[in-house]
Formats: structure tokens, sequence, C-alpha cells
């Protein structure tokens, strides 16, 4: 199994910037590749950034430009540093990772951008 618990969420600033962090624990080593989605009241959830399992960065077009995924392979760890925040960027941001026969989500964490 995998776990996944994300955090950094917190209220901030439009304009601000927040770096989110997923970091990853259990059979770690089944994990092919790691990203971030994002879900507002009343919307459905959408990506936001991810690996692929060759290690190339994708991103929703929204989101590029500002959002830059990273990670740390030596700790288990996925980041997501989110600049220029917009009062739109507010959701719950979570944590994916795929495995080898499944699918792992993380329970999320807070992101509230004030005007």
């Amino acid at each position: 199994q995998v776990q996944l618990v994300e955090s950094g969420g917190g209220l901030v600033q439009a304009g601000g910037s927040l770096r989110l962090s997923c970091a990853a624990s259990g059979s770690i080593f089944s994990i092919n590749d790691m990203g971030w989605y994002r879900q507002a009241p009343g919307k459905q959830r959408e990506l936001v950034a991810a690996f692929t399992s060759s290690g190339s960065a994708v991103y929703a077009d929204s989101m590029k430009g500002r959002f830059t995924i990273s990670r740390d392979n030596a700790k288990n760890t996925v980041y997501l540093l989110m600049n220029s925040l917009k009062p739109e960027d507010t959701a719950v941001y979570v944590c994916a990772a795929e495995g080898v026969n499944d699918a792992y989500w993380g329970q999320g964490t807070q992101v509230t951008v004030s005007s």
C-alpha cells in the first residue's frame, strides 16, 4: 500500500506564493508517477501538474507558467510551487500517485487565496 500526506496549504493573498508538499510512504517502490489535482466547491476535479513515468512534467494550460512541480527522490516527496496566486486558485489540492495496479490519493490540503 501507498500512503500520501500533503502539507503546505493555507491562506495567502492574491499574488503570493505557496509550496505544497506530498510525502509518500509504504510501498513507494511501486509508484510509477505522481501529480497534483485540485477541486473547488461545485467544480470537478482538474489536473494541476504531474510527472509522467518517463520523468517529464506536464501542466494544465491554466497553471502553466505559474506553477512548478518538482521532486526529491531521496525524500520520496513531490512539491508544487505556486506563484502569482489568484482567487480562482482556491481549492483543495490533492496529491495522487499511480502504481502498478492502483491509483492512490491523499486527503488534500486547502489553499485559499484572498483578493
